[in-house]
């Protein structure tokens, strides 16, 4: 038991310091646990192994690990289809167009939503959201995150079905003599919980949060940088009769018009009284992520054909794009032979089958079409093709492709397959049909069927930390459990707090609780202290019920370490974090719970 506690408390530290990689970390502590217990055996009154490797290893094929991944694939589903776009929009516009707004009205929802039903679900449908509106508001992705699992896990813990933890806890209860537990029996306390870590979550979360990049911002592909392109208005175009208002188009948002071709004659900003036509040449001045939405949708304004005539070259032979649009940018090599060239006599498409959108130049704003630019070196290109297409720049000698830039235009034509599938999912496993683990991992296959993702975007969604940390965190809580360790914990605890009033020993229950549910799993915590609960009740002449929601409430006060609940785990990767970052955020949030919980649970309860 005590070597069991001296390797938790060596991997906490390590985990928390990163003095080596997490992934290293965790694979030691499964390693550390396989030796000492193959070394000094702990077996059973039977003679049989209880730490055995296979009870070691057994987290590594755990149905939550893979539930999670499978989640995980099923959110990279909806935001290759960019499916949630026009939710993450409507959320937008009903904050009036400001961050704070629109992110404490998606936080709120989440919470709602999380009452009604299992909150991971949830969290699998907001990623996409928040990041959608994150992106938008050039938000870093870590500010966001976080704030998404917290809320869903306040806002889970205001009704029985909020939680799996808040069932299972009911239902031992009840095996252990107590009375049902109703729906709606401890919303009211909870609550009030949930409402006090909200402020927290949504006021002060985001400000305390590092604002971490992403790889794309790290090297310097930031949301700020502008390219010159143009959209050619054809026949059918959605442009088509727009007129400019004040002197700028509103259909064109997110977009500086510079110039409009029409015929022989170029129409100049300030534009007074302008309607767009068929056959128009629009020259804007617009960020890399304006451009990917503009090649997307129903109403695209960058059409297949419209990129197709981008570079003023007729059918060049080259292969069509087969499958996802890929977007990236590369840069003109000094000594290139496209120096001095348009991207017409580059001759670039006949090359390497990759269109040239968009060029970005440093020096100066440049007011022609993008198809009469002569380029320079160090001119930034953005450009769209097949995966293979762009990987195949990585062989020019004119072009230096920019690995880090290379991304997927969504596939919003398959957006409501996506959307179908993860409605499927919620709603199967929401229903009880059928475990959210086999509705999962079906939707997450259903996914690839579909053609939502293919097979190296789903390898994508899955993260190595992820798989690393649930294993080794249940090959710790194994022999927490096993060798008596959590029970002597909380037994001790329970019975220093001996000739203590009710309410002390309800704060000091629920602190227990809460500290041990991020480092056991919550269902653990949950199996382990409901009898312990209400057999201090029943020693100390109180009425159970108010222990009992005890421990339901600080079963769920999961948000110091990230493998405390797997909403946790859900958005470590799309937020870039850190197993500190947790610690440093959900230490405040567990203790501000508690006090909250002690000065309210006395007068509610009347003890």
């Amino acid at each position: 038991m005590w070597v069991t506690f001296a390797v938790i408390l060596a991997a906490i530290v390590a985990y928390v310091t990163e003095w080596v990689p997490l992934e290293v970390t965790a694979a030691g502590v499964v390693v550390a646990f396989l030796l000492i217990f193959q070394i000094f055996p702990y077996v059973g009154p039977d003679g049989t192994s209880l730490l055995g490797t296979e009870v070691l290893l057994s987290g590594f094929a755990n149905p939550a690990l893979f539930t999670v991944l499978a989640l995980l694939v099923i959110g990279q589903g909806l935001f290759q289809t960019g499916a949630l776009d026009g939710f993450a929009t409507r959320v937008s516009q009903w904050g009036n167009g400001r961050t704070a707004a629109t992110m404490a009205i998606a936080l709120i929802m989440t919470a709602a939503l999380s009452a009604f039903m299992n909150n991971t679900p949830v969290v699998v449908l907001m990623l996409p959201v928040l990041g959608v509106i994150a992106l938008r508001a050039r938000l870093s992705p870590s500010k966001v995150m976080i704030p998404l699992s917290f809320i869903s896990i306040l806002g889970g813990m205001t009704t029985l079905i909020g939680s799996s933890t808040n069932l299972l806890v009911a239902g031992l209860a009840e095996d252990l003599g107590q009375p049902v537990i109703g729906f709606f029996d401890f919303t009211v306390i909870g609550l009030l919980l949930a409402l006090v870590g909200g402020v927290y979550v949504i006021v002060l979360l985001p400000r305390i949060l590092p604002a971490r990049a992403t790889m794309l911002q790290e090297v310097g592909g930031g949301q700020g940088k502008q390219f010159i392109a143009q959209i050619p208005v054809g026949y059918n175009h959605p442009l088509i009769g727009c007129k400019s208002v004040a002197g700028m188009f509103p259909a064109l948002k997110d977009m500086t018009v510079i110039m409009i071709q029409r015929g022989e004659h170029p129409f100049l900003a300030p534009f007074e009284d302008v309607a767009l036509r068929a056959g128009d040449v629009i020259v804007v001045a617009a960020t890399r992520a304006v451009l990917a939405d503009a090649l997307t949708g129903a109403k695209a304004l960058l059409t297949a054909e419209a990129v197709s005539s981008l570079d003023g070259s007729e059918d060049t032979g080259a292969p069509p794009v087969d499958g996802p649009i890929t977007l990236a940018e590369a840069i003109v090599a000094p000594g290139s032979r496209l120096i001095g060239r348009t991207i017409e006599q580059s001759a670039l498409r006949s090359m390497t089958g990759c269109i040239v959108l968009g060029i970005q130049r440093q020096s100066r704003m440049i007011r022609m079409r993008m198809s009469d630019i002569r380029l320079e070196a160090g001119d930034a290109l953005l450009i769209t093709g097949s995966r293979a297409q762009v990987e195949g720049l990585r062989l020019s000698r004119d072009v230096i492709l920019l690995e880090w830039s290379t991304a997927e235009v969504p596939l919003t034509e398959r957006a409501g397959r996506a959307l179908a599938i993860f409605l499927a999912v919620v709603g199967l496993s929401a229903s009880g049909i059928l475990p959210i683990s086999i509705a999962a991992i079906t939707g997450a296959l259903g996914m690839v069927a579909a053609g939502c993702l293919n097979v190296r975007q789903a390898a994508r969604a899955f993260d190595r930390r992820i798989y690393l940390l649930i294993g080794s965190s249940l090959a710790m809580a194994a022999p927490l459990e096993v060798t008596g360790g959590a029970r002597f914990i909380a037994e001790g605890v329970v019975g220093l707090l001996n000739g203590q009033s009710p309410a002390a020993i309800l704060s000091a229950l629920f602190l227990l609780i809460a500290v041990l549910t991020n480092l056991l799993s919550n269902n653990a915590t949950a199996v382990l202290f409901t009898p312990i609960a209400i057999s201090t009740a029943q020693q100390i002449g109180a009425d159970p019920f108010p222990f009992i929601v005890t421990v339901i409430l600080a079963a769920n006060c999961s948000f110091a370490t990230p493998i405390g609940y797997q909403t946790n785990l859900l958005v470590m990767a799309p937020g870039h974090y850190r197993f500190a970052d947790f610690l440093k955020v959900g230490v405040p949030l567990v203790v501000l719970i508690w006090l909250a919980f002690s000065l309210l649970a006395p007068w509610y309860y009347n003890l």
